[in-house]
Protein backbone atom coordinates (compact mmCIF):
# COMPACT_ATOMS: atom_id res chain seq x y z
CA UNK A 1 0.00 0.00 0.00
CA UNK A 2 2.90 2.38 0.72
CA UNK A 3 4.35 1.58 -2.69
CA UNK A 4 1.00 2.11 -4.41
CA UNK A 5 0.45 5.51 -2.78
CA UNK A 6 3.94 6.65 -3.73
CA UNK A 7 3.04 5.78 -7.33
CA UNK A 8 -0.37 7.45 -7.18
CA UNK A 9 0.76 10.32 -9.41
CA UNK A 10 1.27 7.80 -12.23
CA UNK A 11 -2.08 6.04 -11.80
CA UNK A 12 -5.68 7.13 -11.50
CA UNK A 13 -6.86 5.37 -8.37
CA UNK A 14 -10.58 4.52 -8.43
CA UNK A 15 -10.94 2.44 -5.28
CA UNK A 16 -9.08 0.90 -2.34
CA UNK A 17 -10.98 -2.14 -1.09
CA UNK A 18 -10.10 -4.27 1.92
CA UNK A 19 -10.41 -7.98 1.27
CA UNK A 20 -10.21 -11.22 3.23
CA UNK A 21 -8.52 -13.27 4.48
CA UNK A 22 -7.13 -12.30 7.88
CA UNK A 23 -7.53 -9.14 9.94
CA UNK A 24 -7.05 -6.54 7.20
CA UNK A 25 -9.92 -4.05 7.07
CA UNK A 26 -10.65 -0.66 5.56
CA UNK A 27 -9.41 0.91 8.80
CA UNK A 28 -5.91 -0.37 8.04
CA UNK A 29 -5.96 1.24 4.60
CA UNK A 30 -7.03 4.49 6.23
CA UNK A 31 -4.09 4.16 8.63
CA UNK A 32 -1.66 4.15 5.69
CA UNK A 33 -3.48 7.11 4.14
CA UNK A 34 -2.90 8.94 7.44
CA UNK A 35 0.86 8.57 6.93
CA UNK A 36 0.45 9.62 3.30
CA UNK A 37 -1.29 12.79 4.47
CA UNK A 38 1.80 13.78 6.48
CA UNK A 39 3.95 13.45 3.35
CA UNK A 40 1.39 14.94 0.99
CA UNK A 41 2.83 18.50 0.90
CA UNK A 42 6.29 17.17 0.01
CA UNK A 43 4.87 14.75 -2.58
CA UNK A 44 2.82 17.53 -4.18
CA UNK A 45 5.92 19.64 -4.57
CA UNK A 46 7.17 16.97 -6.99
CA UNK A 47 3.90 16.22 -8.79
CA UNK A 48 0.52 17.93 -8.72
CA UNK A 49 -1.02 14.62 -9.75
CA UNK A 50 -0.83 13.11 -6.27
CA UNK A 51 -4.44 12.73 -5.06
CA UNK A 52 -5.61 14.54 -1.94
CA UNK A 53 -5.79 12.38 1.21
CA UNK A 54 -9.52 13.01 1.60
CA UNK A 55 -10.10 11.80 -1.95
CA UNK A 56 -8.30 8.57 -1.09
CA UNK A 57 -10.41 8.22 2.04
CA UNK A 58 -13.58 8.66 0.00
CA UNK A 59 -12.71 5.74 -2.29
CA UNK A 60 -11.65 3.38 0.53
CA UNK A 61 -14.30 0.70 0.91
CA UNK A 62 -14.91 -2.28 3.19
CA UNK A 63 -14.84 -5.56 1.35
CA UNK A 64 -16.10 -8.98 2.39
CA UNK A 65 -15.46 -9.67 6.07
CA UNK A 66 -15.71 -13.45 5.77
CA UNK A 67 -15.69 -16.11 3.08
CA UNK A 68 -19.11 -16.62 1.47
CA UNK A 69 -18.59 -20.39 1.67
CA UNK A 70 -18.59 -23.03 -1.06
CA UNK A 71 -20.93 -21.05 -3.33
CA UNK A 72 -18.16 -18.45 -3.74
CA UNK A 73 -20.66 -15.58 -3.66
CA UNK A 74 -23.14 -14.20 -1.14
CA UNK A 75 -24.46 -10.77 -0.17
CA UNK A 76 -23.09 -7.71 -1.93
CA UNK A 77 -20.43 -5.74 -0.04
CA UNK A 78 -19.48 -2.08 -0.07
CA UNK A 79 -16.41 -3.15 -2.01
CA UNK A 80 -18.22 -5.25 -4.61
CA UNK A 81 -20.75 -2.48 -5.20
CA UNK A 82 -17.91 0.01 -5.71
CA UNK A 83 -16.28 -2.23 -8.33
CA UNK A 84 -19.58 -2.34 -10.21
CA UNK A 85 -20.05 1.43 -9.94
CA UNK A 86 -16.54 2.18 -11.21
CA UNK A 87 -16.85 -0.31 -14.07
CA UNK A 88 -20.13 1.24 -15.23
CA UNK A 89 -18.75 4.76 -15.50
CA UNK A 90 -18.78 6.32 -18.93
CA UNK A 91 -15.06 5.92 -19.56
CA UNK A 92 -13.59 4.15 -22.60
CA UNK A 93 -10.55 2.93 -20.66
CA UNK A 94 -10.43 -0.53 -19.06
CA UNK A 95 -10.71 -0.77 -15.28
CA UNK A 96 -7.68 -2.50 -13.79
CA UNK A 97 -8.45 -4.52 -10.66
CA UNK A 98 -5.34 -5.49 -8.68
CA UNK A 99 -6.27 -8.29 -6.29
CA UNK A 100 -3.80 -8.61 -3.41
CA UNK A 101 -5.88 -10.70 -1.03
CA UNK A 102 -9.17 -12.53 -1.35
CA UNK A 103 -10.98 -12.47 -4.67
CA UNK A 104 -14.43 -12.54 -3.04
CA UNK A 105 -15.41 -8.94 -3.82
CA UNK A 106 -14.52 -9.33 -7.48
CA UNK A 107 -16.51 -12.58 -7.66
CA UNK A 108 -19.48 -10.84 -6.04
CA UNK A 109 -19.28 -7.91 -8.46
CA UNK A 110 -19.30 -10.27 -11.45
CA UNK A 111 -22.20 -12.22 -9.97
CA UNK A 112 -24.29 -9.11 -9.38
CA UNK A 113 -23.39 -7.30 -12.62
CA UNK A 114 -21.94 -9.75 -15.18
CA UNK A 115 -22.21 -7.07 -17.85
CA UNK A 116 -19.11 -5.34 -16.43
CA UNK A 117 -16.84 -8.24 -17.43
CA UNK A 118 -15.56 -6.75 -20.72
CA UNK A 119 -14.41 -3.61 -18.88
CA UNK A 120 -12.22 -5.45 -16.35
CA UNK A 121 -8.50 -6.22 -16.49
CA UNK A 122 -7.64 -8.29 -13.43
CA UNK A 123 -4.17 -9.00 -12.01
CA UNK A 124 -4.67 -11.59 -9.24
CA UNK A 125 -1.85 -12.36 -6.82
CA UNK A 126 -2.82 -16.01 -6.43
CA UNK A 127 -0.74 -18.66 -4.65
CA UNK A 128 -1.60 -18.40 -0.95
CA UNK A 129 -4.49 -16.03 -1.65
CA UNK A 130 -6.02 -18.58 -4.01
CA UNK A 131 -5.64 -21.21 -1.29
CA UNK A 132 -7.78 -19.14 1.07
CA UNK A 133 -10.20 -17.90 -1.64
CA UNK A 134 -10.63 -21.14 -3.56
CA UNK A 135 -14.44 -21.06 -3.54
CA UNK A 136 -14.67 -17.50 -4.89
CA UNK A 137 -11.99 -18.36 -7.45
CA UNK A 138 -13.91 -21.48 -8.46
CA UNK A 139 -17.04 -19.37 -8.96
CA UNK A 140 -15.22 -16.92 -11.25
CA UNK A 141 -13.42 -19.62 -13.24
CA UNK A 142 -16.57 -21.69 -13.77
CA UNK A 143 -19.05 -18.90 -14.44
CA UNK A 144 -17.00 -16.15 -16.11
CA UNK A 145 -14.42 -17.99 -18.24
CA UNK A 146 -13.99 -15.07 -20.65
CA UNK A 147 -12.71 -12.73 -17.95
CA UNK A 148 -9.41 -11.00 -18.79
CA UNK A 149 -7.18 -12.07 -15.92
CA UNK A 150 -3.55 -12.59 -15.01
CA UNK A 151 -3.27 -15.28 -12.36
CA UNK A 152 0.19 -14.84 -10.78
CA UNK A 153 0.65 -17.83 -8.50
CA UNK A 154 4.44 -17.67 -8.24
CA UNK A 155 5.70 -14.94 -10.59
CA UNK A 156 5.07 -12.35 -7.88
CA UNK A 157 7.88 -13.83 -5.75
CA UNK A 158 10.40 -12.24 -8.10
CA UNK A 159 9.85 -8.93 -6.32
CA UNK A 160 11.75 -10.23 -3.28
CA UNK A 161 13.36 -13.56 -4.30
CA UNK A 162 16.45 -13.68 -6.50
CA UNK A 163 17.76 -10.97 -8.76
CA UNK A 164 20.42 -8.48 -7.64
CA UNK A 165 20.66 -8.75 -3.85
CA UNK A 166 24.13 -7.32 -3.20
CA UNK A 167 24.84 -4.16 -1.24
CA UNK A 168 21.99 -1.69 -1.17
CA UNK A 169 19.80 -4.07 -3.18
CA UNK A 170 19.39 -6.62 -0.39
CA UNK A 171 15.90 -7.05 1.01
CA UNK A 172 16.95 -5.64 4.38
CA UNK A 173 19.70 -3.24 3.36
CA UNK A 174 17.45 -1.55 0.81
CA UNK A 175 14.92 -0.72 3.52
CA UNK A 176 17.65 0.51 5.88
CA UNK A 177 19.47 2.63 3.31
CA UNK A 178 16.80 3.81 0.89
CA UNK A 179 13.43 3.81 2.70
CA UNK A 180 13.80 4.22 6.47
CA UNK A 181 13.50 7.86 7.47
CA UNK A 182 12.03 8.94 4.14
CA UNK A 183 9.02 10.75 5.48
CA UNK A 184 6.15 9.17 7.34
CA UNK A 185 5.57 6.55 4.67
CA UNK A 186 9.18 5.36 4.52
CA UNK A 187 9.39 5.25 8.30
CA UNK A 188 6.11 3.33 8.51
CA UNK A 189 7.24 0.86 5.85
CA UNK A 190 10.44 0.10 7.78
CA UNK A 191 8.46 -0.97 10.86
CA UNK A 192 6.88 -3.94 9.08
CA UNK A 193 8.24 -7.49 8.63
CA UNK A 194 11.31 -6.56 10.68
CA UNK A 195 12.37 -4.11 7.99
CA UNK A 196 12.63 -6.69 5.21
CA UNK A 197 11.09 -6.36 1.75
CA UNK A 198 8.42 -8.94 1.07
CA UNK A 199 6.30 -6.97 -1.35
CA UNK A 200 4.46 -9.85 -2.98
CA UNK A 201 1.60 -7.66 -4.23
CA UNK A 202 3.71 -4.92 -5.81
CA UNK A 203 4.24 -6.73 -9.14
CA UNK A 204 0.62 -5.86 -9.93
CA UNK A 205 1.50 -2.19 -9.52
CA UNK A 206 4.75 -2.66 -11.45
CA UNK A 207 2.70 -4.18 -14.25
CA UNK A 208 1.04 -0.81 -14.82
CA UNK A 209 4.16 1.28 -14.26
CA UNK A 210 6.53 -0.35 -16.75
CA UNK A 211 5.60 -2.84 -19.41
CA UNK A 212 2.77 -3.65 -21.77
CA UNK A 213 -0.43 -3.94 -19.71
CA UNK A 214 -2.43 -4.78 -22.82
CA UNK A 215 -0.22 -7.79 -23.63
CA UNK A 216 0.76 -10.17 -20.79
CA UNK A 217 3.09 -12.08 -23.13
CA UNK A 218 5.39 -9.05 -23.24
CA UNK A 219 7.92 -8.55 -20.39
CA UNK A 220 7.66 -5.84 -17.74
CA UNK A 221 8.08 -5.15 -14.05
CA UNK A 222 5.00 -7.24 -13.33
CA UNK A 223 6.40 -10.27 -15.13
CA UNK A 224 5.71 -12.16 -18.33
CA UNK A 225 2.84 -14.62 -18.66
CA UNK A 226 1.45 -17.29 -20.95
CA UNK A 227 -2.08 -18.34 -21.81
CA UNK A 228 -3.75 -20.57 -19.24
CA UNK A 229 -4.20 -24.25 -20.06
CA UNK A 230 -6.97 -26.74 -19.39
CA UNK A 231 -6.97 -29.63 -16.94
CA UNK A 232 -6.11 -27.57 -13.86
CA UNK A 233 -9.09 -28.80 -11.85
CA UNK A 234 -9.18 -32.30 -10.33
CA UNK A 235 -12.51 -33.72 -9.15
CA UNK A 236 -12.98 -36.81 -6.99
CA UNK A 237 -16.08 -38.60 -5.64
CA UNK A 238 -14.07 -40.38 -2.96
CA UNK A 239 -11.45 -39.75 -0.33
CA UNK A 240 -8.10 -39.33 -2.01
CA UNK A 241 -4.74 -40.89 -1.19
CA UNK A 242 -1.17 -39.69 -1.55
CA UNK A 243 -1.07 -41.54 -4.87
CA UNK A 244 -3.62 -39.13 -6.31
CA UNK A 245 -1.72 -36.37 -8.15
CA UNK A 246 -3.24 -32.95 -8.77
CA UNK A 247 -1.84 -29.77 -10.29
CA UNK A 248 -0.12 -27.33 -7.95
CA UNK A 249 -2.10 -24.07 -7.85
CA UNK A 250 -5.04 -25.92 -9.40
CA UNK A 251 -8.41 -26.61 -7.80
CA UNK A 252 -9.10 -29.90 -6.06
CA UNK A 253 -12.78 -30.69 -5.53
CA UNK A 254 -13.94 -33.65 -3.46
CA UNK A 255 -17.60 -34.71 -3.38
CA UNK A 256 -18.51 -37.53 -0.99
CA UNK A 257 -21.86 -39.31 -0.62
CA UNK A 258 -23.39 -38.16 2.65
CA UNK A 259 -23.68 -40.93 5.25
CA UNK A 260 -27.14 -41.78 6.59
CA UNK A 261 -28.15 -39.60 9.51
CA UNK A 262 -26.22 -36.49 8.50
CA UNK A 263 -28.39 -33.37 8.61
CA UNK A 264 -27.97 -29.68 7.89
CA UNK A 265 -27.83 -29.07 11.64
CA UNK A 266 -24.55 -30.92 12.01
CA UNK A 267 -21.31 -28.95 12.06
CA UNK A 268 -18.91 -29.69 9.21
CA UNK A 269 -15.58 -28.28 8.18
CA UNK A 270 -12.33 -29.59 6.72
CA UNK A 271 -8.83 -28.71 7.87
CA UNK A 272 -6.20 -28.67 5.12
CA UNK A 273 -2.63 -29.30 6.21
CA UNK A 274 -3.78 -28.99 9.85
CA UNK A 275 -4.01 -25.20 9.46
CA UNK A 276 -6.35 -24.02 6.69
CA UNK A 277 -10.07 -24.25 7.53
CA UNK A 278 -12.18 -25.16 4.50
CA UNK A 279 -15.94 -24.70 4.19
CA UNK A 280 -18.13 -27.70 3.35
CA UNK A 281 -21.26 -27.68 1.22
CA UNK A 282 -24.00 -30.19 2.08
CA UNK A 283 -27.01 -30.44 -0.22
CA UNK A 284 -28.69 -33.35 1.54
CA UNK A 285 -26.98 -35.97 -0.59
CA UNK A 286 -23.36 -34.93 -1.10
CA UNK A 287 -20.74 -33.13 0.98
CA UNK A 288 -18.41 -31.06 -1.17
CA UNK A 289 -15.21 -29.14 -0.41
CA UNK A 290 -12.32 -27.62 -2.37
CA UNK A 291 -8.61 -26.91 -2.02
CA UNK A 292 -6.04 -24.93 -4.03
CA UNK A 293 -2.59 -26.32 -3.12
CA UNK A 294 0.05 -23.58 -3.17
CA UNK A 295 3.12 -25.84 -3.08
CA UNK A 296 4.20 -28.93 -4.97
CA UNK A 297 4.20 -31.44 -2.11
CA UNK A 298 2.01 -34.01 -0.34
CA UNK A 299 -1.05 -32.51 1.37
CA UNK A 300 -3.37 -33.93 4.00
CA UNK A 301 -6.89 -33.04 5.09
CA UNK A 302 -9.23 -34.04 7.90
CA UNK A 303 -12.97 -33.62 8.40
CA UNK A 304 -14.10 -32.10 11.69
CA UNK A 305 -17.73 -32.67 12.66
CA UNK A 306 -20.07 -33.29 15.54
CA UNK A 307 -21.46 -36.16 13.44
CA UNK A 308 -19.39 -39.06 14.73
CA UNK A 309 -19.16 -41.15 11.51
CA UNK A 310 -17.43 -38.23 9.75
CA UNK A 311 -15.33 -36.72 12.52
CA UNK A 312 -11.67 -37.48 11.93
CA UNK A 313 -12.14 -38.91 8.44
CA UNK A 314 -9.05 -37.95 6.47
CA UNK A 315 -7.29 -38.15 3.15
CA UNK A 316 -4.21 -37.05 1.24
CA UNK A 317 -3.14 -36.00 -2.23
CA UNK A 318 0.08 -34.90 -3.93
CA UNK A 319 0.38 -31.59 -5.77
CA UNK A 320 2.76 -31.67 -8.74
CA UNK A 321 3.76 -29.21 -11.50
CA UNK A 322 1.77 -29.41 -14.74
CA UNK A 323 3.39 -31.52 -17.48
CA UNK A 324 4.62 -29.72 -20.62
CA UNK A 325 2.09 -31.51 -22.83
CA UNK A 326 -0.64 -29.77 -20.81
CA UNK A 327 0.67 -26.24 -20.27
CA UNK A 328 1.87 -25.88 -23.86
CA UNK A 329 -1.71 -26.03 -25.14
CA UNK A 330 -3.65 -22.81 -24.57
CA UNK A 331 -7.17 -23.14 -23.25
CA UNK A 332 -10.08 -22.57 -25.61
CA UNK A 333 -12.42 -22.11 -22.63
CA UNK A 334 -10.48 -19.19 -21.12
CA UNK A 335 -9.27 -17.12 -24.08
CA UNK A 336 -8.22 -14.09 -21.99
CA UNK A 337 -6.76 -15.84 -18.93
CA UNK A 338 -3.01 -15.79 -18.28
CA UNK A 339 -0.74 -17.57 -15.81
CA UNK A 340 2.90 -17.98 -14.75
CA UNK A 341 5.41 -18.61 -17.50
CA UNK A 342 6.36 -22.28 -17.19
CA UNK A 343 9.66 -21.97 -19.09
CA UNK A 344 12.33 -23.41 -16.71
CA UNK A 345 14.67 -20.59 -17.75
CA UNK A 346 12.32 -18.07 -16.10
CA UNK A 347 11.93 -19.98 -12.83
CA UNK A 348 13.71 -18.85 -9.68
CA UNK A 349 14.31 -22.14 -7.91
CA UNK A 350 10.88 -23.70 -7.39
CA UNK A 351 9.00 -20.54 -8.41
CA UNK A 352 7.91 -20.51 -12.08
CA UNK A 353 8.03 -17.13 -13.74
CA UNK A 354 9.80 -15.33 -10.88
CA UNK A 355 12.84 -14.42 -12.99
CA UNK A 356 10.56 -12.50 -15.35
CA UNK A 357 10.14 -10.07 -12.43
CA UNK A 358 13.48 -10.13 -10.61
CA UNK A 359 15.40 -9.39 -13.82
CA UNK A 360 14.13 -5.83 -13.27
CA UNK A 361 14.98 -5.69 -9.56
CA UNK A 362 17.43 -2.77 -9.62
CA UNK A 363 15.13 -0.76 -11.90
CA UNK A 364 11.93 -1.12 -9.85
CA UNK A 365 13.69 -0.70 -6.52
CA UNK A 366 15.48 2.41 -7.75
CA UNK A 367 12.11 3.78 -8.86
CA UNK A 368 10.65 2.96 -5.43
CA UNK A 369 13.55 4.69 -3.65
CA UNK A 370 13.27 7.76 -5.87
CA UNK A 371 9.58 8.06 -5.08
CA UNK A 372 10.18 7.54 -1.35
CA UNK A 373 12.76 10.35 -1.42
CA UNK A 374 9.95 12.69 -2.50
CA UNK A 375 8.51 12.37 1.03
CA UNK A 376 11.44 14.37 2.39
CA UNK A 377 10.79 18.13 2.16
CA UNK A 378 13.08 19.85 -0.33
CA UNK A 379 16.32 21.00 1.26
CA UNK A 380 16.10 18.54 4.14
CA UNK A 381 18.20 15.41 4.42
CA UNK A 382 16.54 12.10 5.42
Amino acid sequence: MVHLLLCADSLQLEGLISSPFGPGRAAHILEVIGHYEKDYPALRSHSRRYPAPNLLRSITKEGALESPGPAGVGPATEGSRWIVQCAKRNDPRPLHVLVWGGIEDLAQALHDAPEILPKLRVYFIGGPNKLWSVDAYNYVEQNHPRLWMIEANSTYRGWFVGGEQQGTWGNQSFVEQRLAGRGALGTYFATHLKGVIKMGDSPSVGWLLHGHPENPAQPGWGGRFERIWDGRKSSFNRLTTIADCVEVFGVVEIALPAPAGLTANHRLRVMLDNRVPTAVQFDGQVIRFRFAPRDAKPWSYRIESDFAPLNGVSGQFTAVPPPPERYRVASTIHPNWWCDDQDPARAEGIHPGAKSVNQWRTEFLEDFARRAARCVPRGRKP
